[in-house]
Protein backbone atom coordinates (compact mmCIF):
# COMPACT_ATOMS: atom_id res chain seq x y z
CA UNK A 1 0.00 0.00 0.00
CA UNK A 2 2.76 2.54 0.83
CA UNK A 3 4.30 1.89 -2.62
CA UNK A 4 1.03 2.66 -4.37
CA UNK A 5 0.68 5.91 -2.42
CA UNK A 6 4.16 7.01 -3.48
CA UNK A 7 3.35 6.33 -7.13
CA UNK A 8 0.16 8.35 -6.90
CA UNK A 9 2.03 11.28 -5.35
CA UNK A 10 4.65 11.23 -8.11
CA UNK A 11 1.94 11.24 -10.78
CA UNK A 12 0.22 14.16 -9.12
CA UNK A 13 3.49 16.14 -9.01
CA UNK A 14 4.18 15.42 -12.72
CA UNK A 15 0.68 16.53 -13.72
CA UNK A 16 1.01 19.69 -11.63
CA UNK A 17 4.35 20.47 -13.33
CA UNK A 18 2.90 20.01 -16.79
CA UNK A 19 -0.03 22.25 -15.91
CA UNK A 20 2.35 24.95 -14.64
CA UNK A 21 4.37 24.82 -17.87
CA UNK A 22 1.26 25.10 -20.01
CA UNK A 23 -0.06 27.99 -17.92
CA UNK A 24 3.33 29.76 -18.15
CA UNK A 25 3.35 29.38 -21.94
CA UNK A 26 -0.16 30.81 -22.19
CA UNK A 27 0.71 33.77 -19.99
CA UNK A 28 3.92 34.43 -21.95
CA UNK A 29 2.01 34.32 -25.24
CA UNK A 30 -0.61 36.74 -23.95
CA UNK A 31 2.00 39.12 -22.63
CA UNK A 32 4.08 39.00 -25.83
CA UNK A 33 0.96 39.54 -27.94
CA UNK A 34 0.22 42.66 -26.07
CA UNK A 35 3.59 44.19 -26.88
CA UNK A 36 3.77 46.52 -29.88
CA UNK A 37 5.82 45.13 -32.78
CA UNK A 38 9.05 47.03 -33.56
CA UNK A 39 10.82 46.33 -36.85
CA UNK A 40 14.58 46.84 -37.25
CA UNK A 41 15.41 48.79 -40.42
CA UNK A 42 18.26 50.57 -42.14
CA UNK A 43 17.76 54.08 -43.48
CA UNK A 44 19.42 56.56 -45.82
CA UNK A 45 18.76 60.27 -46.19
CA UNK A 46 17.23 61.30 -49.52
CA UNK A 47 19.58 63.54 -51.52
CA UNK A 48 19.85 64.99 -54.99
CA UNK A 49 22.27 63.33 -57.38
CA UNK A 50 23.05 62.74 -61.04
CA UNK A 51 21.62 59.53 -62.52
CA UNK A 52 22.62 57.74 -65.70
CA UNK A 53 20.24 55.13 -67.11
CA UNK A 54 22.13 52.05 -68.27
CA UNK A 55 21.08 49.33 -70.71
CA UNK A 56 23.31 46.26 -70.67
CA UNK A 57 23.97 43.85 -73.51
CA UNK A 58 26.39 40.98 -74.13
CA UNK A 59 27.96 39.83 -77.34
CA UNK A 60 31.18 39.49 -79.33
CA UNK A 61 33.88 41.65 -80.91
CA UNK A 62 33.90 41.89 -84.72
CA UNK A 63 35.75 43.94 -87.33
CA UNK A 64 33.64 46.70 -88.84
CA UNK A 65 34.85 45.64 -92.31
CA UNK A 66 35.10 41.91 -92.92
CA UNK A 67 35.13 40.35 -96.38
CA UNK A 68 34.48 36.69 -97.06
CA UNK A 69 36.52 35.61 -100.09
CA UNK A 70 34.64 33.10 -102.25
CA UNK A 71 35.48 31.76 -105.69
CA UNK A 72 33.15 32.90 -108.47
CA UNK A 73 34.24 29.96 -110.64
CA UNK A 74 34.77 26.32 -109.74
CA UNK A 75 38.08 24.55 -109.94
CA UNK A 76 41.25 23.41 -108.18
CA UNK A 77 43.32 25.83 -106.12
CA UNK A 78 46.83 25.87 -107.59
CA UNK A 79 48.27 28.86 -105.73
CA UNK A 80 47.52 30.55 -102.39
CA UNK A 81 50.50 32.61 -101.18
CA UNK A 82 48.94 33.79 -97.87
CA UNK A 83 48.44 32.41 -94.36
CA UNK A 84 46.35 33.21 -91.29
CA UNK A 85 47.45 36.40 -89.54
CA UNK A 86 49.22 37.80 -92.61
CA UNK A 87 48.76 41.44 -93.53
CA UNK A 88 47.62 41.97 -97.11
CA UNK A 89 47.20 45.05 -99.26
CA UNK A 90 44.35 45.87 -101.59
CA UNK A 91 45.04 44.23 -105.00
CA UNK A 92 47.42 41.60 -103.59
CA UNK A 93 47.13 38.04 -104.96
CA UNK A 94 45.20 35.75 -102.61
CA UNK A 95 44.14 32.70 -104.64
CA UNK A 96 44.72 31.28 -108.09
CA UNK A 97 42.42 28.56 -109.50
CA UNK A 98 43.58 26.20 -112.25
CA UNK A 99 42.68 28.08 -115.48
CA UNK A 100 43.04 25.28 -118.08
CA UNK A 101 39.31 24.69 -118.56
CA UNK A 102 38.55 28.40 -118.84
CA UNK A 103 41.40 28.99 -121.29
CA UNK A 104 40.10 26.17 -123.51
CA UNK A 105 36.57 27.55 -123.36
CA UNK A 106 37.79 31.01 -124.26
CA UNK A 107 39.66 29.63 -127.28
CA UNK A 108 36.57 27.70 -128.39
CA UNK A 109 34.42 30.82 -128.14
CA UNK A 110 37.01 32.81 -130.11
CA UNK A 111 36.81 30.21 -132.89
CA UNK A 112 33.03 30.43 -132.85
CA UNK A 113 33.28 34.20 -133.15
CA UNK A 114 35.57 33.91 -136.18
CA UNK A 115 33.13 31.52 -137.82
CA UNK A 116 30.24 33.86 -137.09
CA UNK A 117 32.16 36.79 -138.58
CA UNK A 118 32.84 34.75 -141.74
CA UNK A 119 29.14 33.88 -142.04
CA UNK A 120 28.34 37.53 -141.60
CA UNK A 121 30.61 38.47 -144.50
CA UNK A 122 28.95 35.87 -146.73
CA UNK A 123 25.50 37.12 -145.73
CA UNK A 124 26.62 40.67 -146.41
CA UNK A 125 27.81 39.76 -149.91
CA UNK A 126 24.61 37.86 -150.69
CA UNK A 127 22.54 40.76 -149.43
CA UNK A 128 24.44 43.21 -151.62
CA UNK A 129 23.92 40.99 -154.68
CA UNK A 130 20.21 40.50 -153.92
CA UNK A 131 19.76 44.24 -153.40
CA UNK A 132 21.31 45.04 -156.81
CA UNK A 133 19.19 42.44 -158.57
CA UNK A 134 16.05 43.74 -156.86
CA UNK A 135 16.76 47.34 -157.91
CA UNK A 136 17.35 46.29 -161.51
CA UNK A 137 14.18 44.17 -161.52
CA UNK A 138 12.27 47.11 -160.05
CA UNK A 139 13.39 49.41 -162.87
CA UNK A 140 12.45 46.84 -165.53
CA UNK A 141 9.11 46.20 -163.84
CA UNK A 142 8.32 49.92 -163.85
CA UNK A 143 9.02 49.94 -167.59
CA UNK A 144 6.79 46.88 -168.07
CA UNK A 145 9.73 44.83 -169.35
CA UNK A 146 9.37 41.92 -166.86
CA UNK A 147 6.40 40.06 -165.50
CA UNK A 148 4.90 40.33 -162.05
CA UNK A 149 6.27 36.88 -161.12
CA UNK A 150 9.84 37.84 -161.98
CA UNK A 151 9.53 41.03 -159.92
CA UNK A 152 8.13 39.16 -156.89
CA UNK A 153 10.93 36.58 -157.09
CA UNK A 154 13.57 39.33 -156.98
CA UNK A 155 11.91 41.07 -154.05
CA UNK A 156 11.55 37.78 -152.14
CA UNK A 157 15.22 36.93 -152.67
CA UNK A 158 16.18 40.37 -151.39
CA UNK A 159 14.07 39.99 -148.25
CA UNK A 160 15.53 36.54 -147.56
CA UNK A 161 19.07 37.92 -147.83
CA UNK A 162 18.21 40.73 -145.43
CA UNK A 163 16.91 38.19 -142.89
CA UNK A 164 20.02 36.03 -143.30
CA UNK A 165 22.25 39.05 -142.77
CA UNK A 166 20.34 40.01 -139.60
CA UNK A 167 20.67 36.43 -138.34
CA UNK A 168 24.39 36.42 -139.06
CA UNK A 169 24.77 39.74 -137.23
CA UNK A 170 22.94 38.33 -134.19
CA UNK A 171 25.19 35.26 -134.24
CA UNK A 172 28.23 37.53 -134.17
CA UNK A 173 26.88 39.51 -131.19
CA UNK A 174 26.09 36.30 -129.35
CA UNK A 175 29.60 34.97 -129.99
CA UNK A 176 31.11 38.23 -128.75
CA UNK A 177 29.00 38.05 -125.57
CA UNK A 178 30.14 34.47 -125.01
CA UNK A 179 33.72 35.59 -125.48
CA UNK A 180 33.32 38.34 -122.90
CA UNK A 181 31.85 35.81 -120.46
CA UNK A 182 34.69 33.39 -121.12
CA UNK A 183 37.26 36.16 -120.58
CA UNK A 184 35.56 37.17 -117.32
CA UNK A 185 35.51 33.57 -116.08
CA UNK A 186 39.18 33.23 -116.93
CA UNK A 187 39.95 36.44 -115.07
CA UNK A 188 38.02 35.16 -112.02
CA UNK A 189 40.46 32.27 -111.64
CA UNK A 190 42.75 34.83 -110.00
CA UNK A 191 41.44 36.49 -106.82
CA UNK A 192 42.94 39.66 -105.37
CA UNK A 193 42.36 41.26 -101.97
CA UNK A 194 39.52 43.84 -102.10
CA UNK A 195 40.78 45.70 -98.98
CA UNK A 196 43.80 46.33 -96.81
CA UNK A 197 43.58 43.95 -93.88
CA UNK A 198 44.59 40.72 -92.19
CA UNK A 199 43.78 37.13 -93.06
CA UNK A 200 41.65 36.10 -90.08
CA UNK A 201 40.37 32.79 -91.41
CA UNK A 202 41.62 30.26 -93.96
CA UNK A 203 39.28 27.42 -94.97
CA UNK A 204 41.06 25.82 -97.94
CA UNK A 205 44.46 24.56 -99.04
CA UNK A 206 46.33 24.29 -102.32
CA UNK A 207 45.00 21.28 -104.24
CA UNK A 208 41.43 21.51 -102.93
CA UNK A 209 38.52 22.06 -105.29
CA UNK A 210 36.16 24.96 -104.67
CA UNK A 211 32.61 25.59 -105.88
CA UNK A 212 31.83 28.85 -107.65
CA UNK A 213 29.16 31.22 -106.38
CA UNK A 214 27.43 31.19 -109.77
CA UNK A 215 26.27 27.62 -109.10
CA UNK A 216 25.30 27.79 -105.40
CA UNK A 217 26.35 29.50 -102.16
CA UNK A 218 29.98 28.97 -103.05
CA UNK A 219 33.01 28.00 -100.98
CA UNK A 220 34.34 30.60 -98.54
CA UNK A 221 38.07 30.23 -99.05
CA UNK A 222 39.24 32.83 -96.52
CA UNK A 223 38.21 35.92 -94.58
CA UNK A 224 40.01 39.27 -94.80
CA UNK A 225 39.27 41.80 -92.07
CA UNK A 226 40.38 45.34 -91.24
CA UNK A 227 41.30 45.00 -87.54
CA UNK A 228 42.04 48.71 -87.21
CA UNK A 229 38.29 49.36 -86.93
CA UNK A 230 36.53 47.10 -84.45
CA UNK A 231 32.96 46.96 -83.19
CA UNK A 232 30.92 45.20 -80.53
CA UNK A 233 27.74 43.42 -81.57
CA UNK A 234 25.62 42.91 -78.47
CA UNK A 235 22.14 41.54 -77.87
CA UNK A 236 19.73 43.84 -76.02
CA UNK A 237 16.35 42.65 -74.74
CA UNK A 238 13.15 43.81 -76.43
CA UNK A 239 12.22 45.71 -73.26
CA UNK A 240 15.45 47.72 -73.16
CA UNK A 241 16.17 48.27 -76.86
CA UNK A 242 13.46 50.96 -77.09
CA UNK A 243 15.61 53.15 -74.83
CA UNK A 244 18.72 52.85 -77.03
CA UNK A 245 19.40 55.49 -79.70
CA UNK A 246 22.02 56.07 -82.38
CA UNK A 247 24.88 58.05 -80.84
CA UNK A 248 24.49 56.73 -77.28
CA UNK A 249 27.76 56.32 -75.39
CA UNK A 250 28.75 52.83 -74.25
CA UNK A 251 31.33 51.51 -71.80
CA UNK A 252 32.67 48.11 -72.91
CA UNK A 253 34.17 45.39 -70.74
CA UNK A 254 36.12 42.74 -72.66
CA UNK A 255 36.73 39.47 -70.81
CA UNK A 256 40.26 39.24 -72.21
CA UNK A 257 41.16 42.65 -70.72
CA UNK A 258 39.44 42.74 -67.29
CA UNK A 259 41.33 45.84 -66.12
CA UNK A 260 40.35 48.02 -69.08
CA UNK A 261 37.14 49.86 -69.90
CA UNK A 262 36.71 50.76 -73.56
CA UNK A 263 34.63 53.60 -74.92
CA UNK A 264 32.22 53.16 -77.80
CA UNK A 265 29.27 54.74 -79.56
CA UNK A 266 26.09 53.10 -80.87
CA UNK A 267 25.91 53.43 -84.66
CA UNK A 268 23.41 50.77 -85.71
CA UNK A 269 20.31 49.15 -84.15
CA UNK A 270 18.77 46.13 -85.83
CA UNK A 271 15.08 46.14 -86.73
CA UNK A 272 14.94 42.34 -86.87
CA UNK A 273 14.50 40.36 -83.67
CA UNK A 274 16.65 37.38 -82.68
CA UNK A 275 14.47 34.80 -80.90
CA UNK A 276 15.86 31.97 -78.78
CA UNK A 277 13.76 29.10 -77.46
CA UNK A 278 10.77 30.01 -79.63
CA UNK A 279 7.53 28.52 -78.34
CA UNK A 280 9.01 27.49 -74.98
CA UNK A 281 8.95 29.00 -71.51
CA UNK A 282 12.58 30.03 -72.02
CA UNK A 283 11.78 32.11 -75.13
CA UNK A 284 13.96 35.22 -75.29
CA UNK A 285 13.66 38.05 -77.83
CA UNK A 286 16.71 40.26 -78.39
CA UNK A 287 17.82 42.89 -80.89
CA UNK A 288 21.39 43.32 -82.11
CA UNK A 289 23.03 46.66 -81.37
CA UNK A 290 26.35 47.55 -83.03
CA UNK A 291 28.80 49.73 -81.12
CA UNK A 292 31.84 51.32 -82.77
CA UNK A 293 34.87 50.99 -80.47
CA UNK A 294 36.74 54.27 -80.14
CA UNK A 295 39.84 52.99 -78.30
CA UNK A 296 42.51 51.89 -80.78
CA UNK A 297 45.34 50.93 -78.37
CA UNK A 298 43.84 47.59 -77.25
CA UNK A 299 44.73 44.54 -79.41
CA UNK A 300 41.19 43.23 -79.84
CA UNK A 301 40.52 40.08 -81.83
CA UNK A 302 37.34 38.90 -83.55
CA UNK A 303 35.22 36.62 -81.37
CA UNK A 304 36.23 38.03 -77.98
CA UNK A 305 33.37 38.22 -75.45
CA UNK A 306 32.19 41.69 -74.46
CA UNK A 307 29.65 43.29 -72.14
CA UNK A 308 28.34 46.75 -73.04
CA UNK A 309 26.80 49.26 -70.63
CA UNK A 310 24.96 51.70 -72.90
CA UNK A 311 24.22 55.10 -71.36
CA UNK A 312 20.78 55.83 -72.74
CA UNK A 313 19.77 58.87 -70.66
CA UNK A 314 21.15 61.25 -68.02
CA UNK A 315 19.44 63.38 -65.39
CA UNK A 316 21.26 65.92 -63.24
CA UNK A 317 20.56 67.03 -59.66
CA UNK A 318 17.39 64.98 -59.19
CA UNK A 319 15.85 63.46 -56.07
CA UNK A 320 16.90 59.81 -55.92
CA UNK A 321 16.66 56.82 -53.61
CA UNK A 322 18.29 53.37 -53.71
CA UNK A 323 16.48 51.05 -56.09
CA UNK A 324 15.64 48.54 -53.36
CA UNK A 325 13.85 51.23 -51.33
CA UNK A 326 10.95 51.26 -53.80
CA UNK A 327 8.36 48.52 -53.35
CA UNK A 328 4.63 48.02 -54.01
CA UNK A 329 1.62 48.01 -51.69
CA UNK A 330 -2.16 47.73 -52.00
CA UNK A 331 -3.63 51.09 -50.94
CA UNK A 332 -7.02 49.57 -50.08
CA UNK A 333 -5.43 48.29 -46.89
CA UNK A 334 -4.72 51.84 -45.69
CA UNK A 335 -7.28 54.61 -46.36
CA UNK A 336 -5.04 57.44 -45.18
CA UNK A 337 -2.31 56.44 -47.62
CA UNK A 338 -4.83 56.18 -50.42
CA UNK A 339 -5.97 59.74 -49.74
CA UNK A 340 -2.36 60.94 -49.80
CA UNK A 341 -1.89 59.13 -53.11
CA UNK A 342 -4.90 60.88 -54.60
CA UNK A 343 -3.56 64.26 -53.52
CA UNK A 344 -0.12 63.62 -54.93
CA UNK A 345 -1.59 62.48 -58.24
CA UNK A 346 0.57 59.37 -58.51
CA UNK A 347 -1.00 56.50 -60.37
CA UNK A 348 -0.89 52.76 -59.89
CA UNK A 349 1.82 50.59 -61.38
CA UNK A 350 -0.35 47.57 -62.09
CA UNK A 351 -2.53 47.18 -65.13
CA UNK A 352 -4.84 44.78 -63.33
CA UNK A 353 -5.28 46.59 -59.98
CA UNK A 354 -5.24 50.40 -59.81
CA UNK A 355 -4.89 50.24 -56.01
CA UNK A 356 -1.42 48.67 -56.20
CA UNK A 357 1.16 51.46 -56.39
CA UNK A 358 4.88 51.95 -55.88
CA UNK A 359 5.82 53.31 -52.46
CA UNK A 360 8.77 54.06 -50.18
CA UNK A 361 8.79 54.03 -46.38
CA UNK A 362 9.92 57.22 -44.66
CA UNK A 363 10.92 57.13 -40.97
CA UNK A 364 9.54 59.97 -38.84
CA UNK A 365 9.89 59.90 -35.02
CA UNK A 366 10.47 56.15 -34.97
CA UNK A 367 7.43 55.39 -37.13
CA UNK A 368 7.38 54.18 -40.76
CA UNK A 369 5.21 56.27 -43.05
CA UNK A 370 4.23 54.78 -46.41
CA UNK A 371 4.59 57.35 -49.22
CA UNK A 372 3.38 56.65 -52.79
CA UNK A 373 5.98 57.74 -55.36
CA UNK A 374 6.40 58.02 -59.11
CA UNK A 375 9.68 56.84 -60.58
CA UNK A 376 11.76 58.37 -63.35
CA UNK A 377 14.86 56.77 -64.87
CA UNK A 378 16.92 54.15 -63.06
CA UNK A 379 20.68 54.12 -62.67
CA UNK A 380 22.94 51.32 -61.56
CA UNK A 381 22.13 51.77 -57.84
CA UNK A 382 19.63 54.62 -57.59
CA UNK A 383 16.27 55.50 -59.11
CA UNK A 384 14.89 58.97 -59.79
CA UNK A 385 11.78 60.00 -57.83
CA UNK A 386 9.73 62.57 -59.72
CA UNK A 387 6.74 62.67 -57.34
CA UNK A 388 6.23 61.90 -53.65
CA UNK A 389 9.47 63.08 -51.99
CA UNK A 390 10.93 66.53 -51.42
CA UNK A 391 14.42 65.55 -50.25
CA UNK A 392 16.17 65.14 -46.85
CA UNK A 393 13.68 62.46 -45.72
CA UNK A 394 15.03 59.32 -44.12
CA UNK A 395 13.92 56.47 -46.35
CA UNK A 396 14.08 52.79 -45.42
CA UNK A 397 16.65 50.91 -47.52
CA UNK A 398 16.86 47.61 -45.65
CA UNK A 399 16.31 44.91 -44.92
CA UNK A 400 14.75 43.30 -47.99
CA UNK A 401 12.34 41.37 -45.77
CA UNK A 402 11.28 44.50 -43.92
CA UNK A 403 10.66 46.55 -47.09
CA UNK A 404 8.84 43.91 -49.09
CA UNK A 405 6.93 42.03 -46.37
CA UNK A 406 6.91 43.48 -42.87
CA UNK A 407 6.55 47.26 -43.12
CA UNK A 408 3.13 48.87 -43.14
CA UNK A 409 2.04 52.45 -42.67
CA UNK A 410 2.34 53.50 -39.00
CA UNK A 411 4.49 50.59 -37.83
CA UNK A 412 7.15 51.43 -35.23
CA UNK A 413 10.73 50.89 -36.36
CA UNK A 414 14.18 50.78 -34.85
CA UNK A 415 17.07 52.12 -36.91
CA UNK A 416 19.91 49.62 -36.86
CA UNK A 417 22.64 51.41 -38.71
CA UNK A 418 22.68 54.23 -41.25
CA UNK A 419 23.35 52.93 -44.69
CA UNK A 420 26.69 53.82 -46.31
CA UNK A 421 26.02 55.82 -49.49
CA UNK A 422 27.05 54.27 -52.77
CA UNK A 423 27.43 55.48 -56.31
CA UNK A 424 24.43 56.24 -58.52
Amino acid sequence: MPKNNNRRKRRIFVLIGIAVLILSSIVAAVLSGGREKVIAVQVEKVNRRDITQIVTGTGKIYPEVEVKISAEVSGEIVEMPVKVGQNVRKGQLLVKIKPDFYIARKEAVEASLKSALAQLEIAKANLSKAESEFKRAEELYNKKLISDAEYENARTSYNIMKAQYASASSAVEQARASLRQAEEDLAKTVIYSPIDGIITQLNAEVGERVVGTSQMAGTVIMVVADLSKMEARVDVSEVDVVHVSIGDTAILSVDAFPDKKLKGVVYEISNAAKTKGFGTQEEVVNFEVRIRILDKDVPLRPGMSVTADIETEKRFNVIAVPIQAVTVRNLKKDKSVKDASDESGSGGSSKNDKDIVEVVFVVENGVAKMVPVKRGISGEMYVEIVEGLKGNEEVVVGSFKAINRELEDGVKVRIQKERTKTKS
